[in-house]
């Protein structure tokens, strides 16, 4: 005897062996042995042979009009063989009997399972219903079919033009375009990013990179909606100080002006000026919300996108000239000595006497006439050679702290493109790549003046009880990132017992909140926490704190991966094939004179720190990768790592990274979208 049963799904037949009261012993055609329960066992027969009859059942099914089925079929349940007796046969065959179970189970929109061979038809308009979406599913098939055609051709339609960034970054993974994609990439035998290059989708490096992030962080555009400046309704008084800012000549934010007063007089008052738009903008104001839903302004070569409106930064910036309201810190302290004896904060209107700029004074205003050993002639050369020397005691009484010196051992680079920031990078730019020093004169100068601001300022709101947000750094061990908080912690790093950041608020949101917060303690003292705007345990203090850190960490990572894009570009543009670097770890260099961090094979078996010259063999615009090989070793021993730097990020910054899966499977859901950089 054989039987005919279902497993998970298929329908199987065999020879029976044994039979229990709730299973039998069966043997397959191919030898092997099962227990199947009785309950899934449909059919008993003596003939045919089980082979004999799933062919002829699986014949059959085929020829079963699924339409004529359903409006032979009962109105109420029924049985597989019910059916084959009113469509086939009064005397239905096993073969037909069999056929009819497999059309039944095969149609689950015409017939619902309702039973061991069971069944009951659908409602016609569930019927209706379930035939549109079939038909509807043969069309996308056929238009995911064509586009994958036109792909492999070399012809990107348009619907996957349009959605070129969704595909790669965040792809909705049962969407035609998705599909199309990954079915072209397998025909073809390409990576997708190559493919959607050769079909035309892809016309320039540049653009694919910023549209990207246009996409995963500005989806609405870049435009800003039509925004005032709200007015400083307070009557400030006017400072009696000559303030000064530097900052590079590209800089339209201008949040920080420092002064001098007292030169000579045994005590001097030092004065940190921060641009207050925290006096005329409101929490929750449109003005803020815009602020908040971006965060920081983006910087990038040639280009910038700000935080808040040009109007609105103009109306508030410490530009030359003007009497300009602003958040002040004054230090009193001993000229000699330095030791401050007193801080106090001041809402005011601030004279701006001078915007230095950092590009045209830096080779004018050095360590020589800072201290005296070359004649100072420019403005500010008193208070310049003042704050100087408070700048390097600053640091120096940091590093105490910090247990070890700072080092600067890499520079700053500048990158200039010839548009000269008057229009959006097109990509073909010509691009200059100048260095800057860290630690040069005036940028110590700034560096030191803000540090002590900030920290300052925290101690102040930790004093009124006043909540702020707070960077800190538990220690200098190795692994230990600094956090963003709410409550004031040590910053080993700085070497300061608390430090904010409240000097930027033109350009950072967290800045523009921690002054509403000194502004409360500036104008209420020790009861600034019942006036303040946010209250200790504010969970929208928090909510600022994860928003902020998220776009901010992205900003840098574009930043990052942009710059890196102009550099290799600059190395095409300049022909340079070989460069010196320094081996970092697992074949990763650093090279010497740009800021470029890459792969080169022969490198990995070298000690850090070793000398190299390396060929580039191949630059790719749109991975971002670059590829060289060693040529030779420059030095003979190795310098000795500095641990603080090993630490470092040494992962090439900005590589491209697709959530596209030519393997995938085509499961519900998107893959997280890569980070623009590691």
């Amino acid at each position: 005897m054989f039987a005919l049963f279902e497993d998970a799904g298929k329908f199987l037949a065999g020879r029976v062996l044994s039979e229990a009261e709730s299973s039998m012993q069966i043997e397959l055609d191919s030898g092997k042995r099962v227990k199947v329960k009785t309950a899934h066992v449909l059919l008993k027969f003596d003939k045919p042979a089980p082979a004999e009859l799933i062919a002829e059942g699986q014949r059959l099914a085929a020829e079963i009009d699924l339409d004529l089925a359903w409006e032979f079929a009962p109105e109420g349940e029924f049985g597989f063989a019910d059916l084959a007796r009113d469509y086939f046969d009064e005397k239905a065959t096993l073969g037909q009997q069999t056929g009819a179970l497999f059309r039944l189970f095969e149609a689950p929109h015409y017939f619902r399972r309702m039973g061991k061979g069971l069944f009951k038809k659908a409602p016609a308009e569930i019927v209706k219903a379930a035939l549109l979406g079939i038909e509807r599913k043969k069309q996308v098939a056929a238009q995911i079919e064509q586009w994958a055609d036109e792909l492999a051709a070399g012809q990107c339609p348009a619907p996957i033009g349009d959605q070129i960034y969704k595909i790669l970054f965040r792809p909705d993974k049962n969407g035609p375009e998705y599909k199309a994609v990954v079915e072209a990439a397998k025909r073809s035998h390409k990576a997708p990013l190559d493919l959607l290059k050769d079909a035309g989708a892809i016309a320039s490096p540049y653009q694919f990179h910023w549209k990207r992030f246009l996409f995963e962080h500005f989806p609405k555009g870049t435009g800003f909606p039509a925004l005032s400046a709200p007015q400083i309704k307070d009557e400030l008084p006017l400072a009696g100080v000559r303030a000064f800012s530097i900052d590079d000549s590209a800089t339209t934010e201008i949040d920080d002006a420092l002064s001098v007063q007292g030169l000579g007089t045994g005590t001097v008052v030092f004065g940190v000026h921060i641009a207050a738009p925290g006096l005329a903008i409101q929490p929750d104001s449109p003005v803020d919300k815009v602020a908040r839903e971006r965060f920081s302004t983006v910087y990038m070569p040639g280009w910038k996108l700000t935080m808040l409106p040009d109007d609105v930064v103009q109306a508030y910036t410490l530009i030359e000239g003007r009497d300009c309201p602003a958040v002040s810190i004054y230090l009193t302290m001993d000229e000699a000595t330095l030791e401050i004896t007193g801080r106090e904060t001041r809402l005011e209107r601030v004279p701006i006497a001078a915007n230095l700029r950092h590009d045209k004074l830096d080779h004018v205003i050095t360590d020589a006439t800072l201290t005296g050993a070359a004649p100072a002639d420019y403005d500010f050369a008193p208070e310049l050679a003042f704050a100087y020397r408070l700048a390097k005691d600053l640091k120096a009484k940091r590093e105490v702290v910090r247990g070890k010196p700072e080092t600067f051992n890499r520079p700053d680079y500048n990158f200039r493109l010839d548009n000269n920031g008057e229009h959006e990078p097109v990509g073909a730019e010509q691009v200059s790549i100048s260095v800057r020093q860290r630690g040069a004169a005036l940028d110590l100068i700034v560096a030191e003046a803000m540090i002590l601001a900030n920290s300052s300022w925290g101690g102040i709101l930790a004093d009124c009880g006043v909540p702020g947000i707070y960077r800190s750094q538990a220690s200098l061990a190795p692994g230990m990132k600094v956090r963003m908080g709410t409550k004031p912690a040590p910053h080993a790093g700085m070497g300061v017992a608390q430090y904010t950041w409240a000097t930027s608020p033109l350009r950072r949101y967290v800045d523009l909140v921690n002054q509403w917060q000194i502004i409360a303690c500036a104008r209420h003292g020790k009861t600034a926490a019942l006036a303040a705007p946010f209250k200790p345990k504010d969970a929208a203090l928090f909510s600022i704190i994860s928003g902020f850190d998220a776009a901010y960490s992205a900003y840098n990572g574009f930043q990052s991966g942009i710059e890196r894009y102009w550099t290799l570009r600059y190395l095409q543009q300049q022909g340079i094939t070989e460069l010196t670097a320094a081996v970092l770890k697992d074949g990763l260099v650093r090279a010497d004179e740009l800021p470029l961090v890459f792969r080169a094979l022969g490198c990995e078996s070298l000690p850090r720190n070793s000398h190299v010259k390396v060929r580039i063999t191949g630059l790719d615009e749109l991975t971002l990768e670059v590829h060289a090989n060693l040529v030779e070793r420059l030095d003979a021993e190795a310098a000795p790592s500095d641990e603080a730097e090993a630490e470092e990020d040494e992962e090439p910054s900005g590589v491209l990274t697709l959530a596209i899966d030519v393997n995938d499977d085509g499961a519900e859901g998107a893959a997280t979208p890569a980070p623009a950089a590691s």
